[in-house]
């Protein structure tokens, strides 16, 4: 039986990490009694380990609850948990996309945040009705006056209805519900239309295979419905449908402006693009949805399995991430040093950290991660363009015409205090001033500042010197021209190509004099001299000297039984076996793997 249209609100919960949403999300699910509270746990829709460990919510979450309003009509509350990361913003985008109105939780204690303003563009951009709410209003230290008016100030929303609450102790919930069933808009839909419906998000799950979350605008949804996705037209007939209460609970058919899942056994991780529209085989609907803009991957680096053996696994264990988070981008690659891998796209640090620690708990994966660079765009003299992820990739000098590097606007709050360290930082990172405005005692200040200079060690130099004060979020502004120079390493005059690298021309020298210094300490001593050096096409601009070293294994066995040198001789062929060959240099692999993160100090 489907439900009233006016009684079904969707919404999703904004706002900046730690400012409590997944804690409030708890609080509302309780009270509707969407678990017992012997079934409660902290951050219950944060389901992964590592959201719980690390206290972040990654997957955006959704729970359907019913809610008895005061005028005693029972509405469906569709509520998805949103992440606050700004590496996670693609997810924020896709949830809101699947709603109409939004929550935009500020803690009390702490104010606007950089990432509050992100998420609030992002809902407005999506045409939604947002109620402010204060968190943390139990704490002594909340403000919730000052906060007010800095959300006035900054984001130009009226505050005078906001709600108070805490989602600790549960303060003020039943009005936040009461202004969700109130002010937010109803969905609206055609049931009797041919079925259009959204792909959210969808992940595997090994028993029943993959499971799309679905928000359905026209027609309905039910069991052994044949449904065909319109952006590759494949087609499913649909095994279960269910919705998170947030157990999974099997029911009949969704309606429209519902949110739910489905399984339909599919198999291939591809057949699921996050933002197609699922529409019934046999009555199609005309057009699809407007869907959301495909993420745009940031950060680069190359994933190796330790074991080239393991090469396989990693491929199945990146295609299964792949589902569940549909803006990793990967593609083959092969190096000399490091074997067969893969060179993957991120949508920041963390998100690429978060990979390559589920990569290694999921599947039990033993990688090794190279140290993470840009796309850049490369001009060549013939007027063609080409996209350069991997430095060792870069055509002849003489080809090139120019070379672009990506460059993001960055917005950071910082207290008045710490200014002065701030704008040193941003200058030292080639960044160029847009504006500088105040929000009460704080600073807002707008930089455009270089991708290449972030990606590296900017997140956390900013919270040391703003002792954790300040709060950061980008956006991709586009391409722009600069002098950049790649810096070759050569070991016994050869070639490396995995520890090649992109930067500015002034700092190449300090780079290439750090890594030659690296690895003078990583490469062990030979039995003659070997030259290491950094160059600029044919210009040396480092170099360090390992000096030779002269070793007889069997120097101590003066006579006596030969198998005592056999099994001293052996033992030294072992060790060679692990390293890898480069002209006559033997080079440990874990030399590689400590040289390639040199770029995080």
């Amino acid at each position: 039986m489907s439900t009233d249209l006016n009684s079904i609100r969707n919404f999703a919960i904004i706002a900046h990490i730690d400012h409590g949403k997944s804690t409030l999300a708890d609080r509302m699910i309780e009270y509707c009694g969407g678990l017992q509270s012997r079934e409660m746990q902290e951050q219950v829709l944060d389901s992964m380990d590592i959201e719980r460990e690390r206290g972040i919510t990654i997957k955006a979450q959704t729970v359907r609850l019913n809610y008895t309003a005061k005028d005693n009509k029972t509405y469906q509350l569709n509520l998805i948990d949103t992440p606050g990361h700004v590496d996670f913003s693609y997810e924020v985008s896709r949830s809101l996309a699947s709603c109409e109105g939004s929550v935009l939780v500020v803690d009390a204690t702490q104010g606007v945040e950089a990432q509050t303003l992100a998420n609030v563009y992002l809902a407005i951009d999506n045409n939604h009705e947002i109620i402010p709410v204060l968190n943390k209003i139990d704490l002594p230290s909340a403000e919730p006056d000052r906060v007010k008016q800095q959300i006035e100030d900054v984001i130009g929303l009226d505050t005078s209805d906001a709600v108070e609450t805490s989602g600790k102790t549960g303060l003020g919930v039943p009005d936040l519900l009461e202004a969700i069933v109130n002010r937010l808009p109803a969905p609206k839909g055609d049931v009797n239309a041919p079925l259009k419906a959204l792909l959210i998000d969808s992940w595997y799950d090994p028993y029943l295979g993959v499971i799309i979350l679905v928000r359905v605008h026209d027609g309905v949804l039910k069991r052994k419905t044949q449904i065909r996705m319109m952006s590759n037209n494949s087609t499913y007939l649909v095994d279960k449908v269910g919705i998170f209460t947030p157990k999974m609970q099997d029911i009949e058919a969704l309606y429209p402006g519902e949110v739910g899942f489905i399984t339909a056994s599919i198999k291939s991780v591809s057949d699921c693009s996050i933002g197609d529209t699922i529409t019934d085989n046999k009555v199609p609907c005309a057009a699809p949805l407007k869907g959301f803009k495909p993420s745009v991957p940031v950060v680069f680096c190359s994933i190796f399995p330790v074991d080239s053996s393991e090469y396989d696994n990693l491929k199945d264990a990146l295609a299964k991430l792949k589902l569940n988070d549909a803006s990793i981008e990967y593609q083959n690659e092969n190096s000399a040093a490091l074997g067969l891998g893969f060179r993957c796209g991120f949508l920041g640090l963390l998100h690429m950290e978060i990979i390559e620690e589920r990569l290694d708990r999921e599947f039990d994966l033993d990688i090794i991660t190279t140290a993470p660079s840009v796309a850049y765009r490369i001009n060549m003299t013939d007027g063609s363009q080409i996209t350069l992820h991997n430095p060792a990739d870069m055509p002849d000098v003489t080809q090139i015409k120019s070379i672009e590097e990506p460059w993001v606007k960055a917005t950071i709050l910082v207290p008045d205090t710490y200014l002065g360290a701030v704008l040193k930082l941003c200058t030292e990172r080639r960044g160029e001033q847009v504006e500088l405005t105040y929000a009460g005692s704080r600073a807002m200040l707008v930089y455009n500042l270089p991708l290449n200079e972030i990606v590296f060690d900017f997140y956390d130099r900013l919270k040391s010197i703003t002792s954790g004060y300040a709060s950061f979020d980008y956006e991709l502004t586009g391409y722009a021209e600069s002098d950049l120079v790649k810096v070759q390493i050569l070991i016994n005059e050869e070639q490396v190509d995995a520890l090649a690298f992109l930067c500015h021309r002034s700092e190449a020298e300090s780079r290439g004099r750090q890594i030659c210094e690296r690895l003078k300490d990583l490469i062990p001593r030979h039995l003659f001299k070997i030259p290491i050096q950094a160059a600029i096409g044919g210009r040396i601009v480092a170099r360090e000297t390992i000096s030779a070293m002269r070793k007889d294994v069997t120097a101590k066995c003066y006579g006596g039984d030969v198998t005592r040198k056999r099994k001293l001789l052996d033992k030294q062929k072992k060790g060679k076996k692990r390293m890898r060959q480069f002209g006559k240099v033997e080079v440990p692999q874990s030399a590689f793997i400590e040289a390639l993160r040199i770029g995080d100090n």
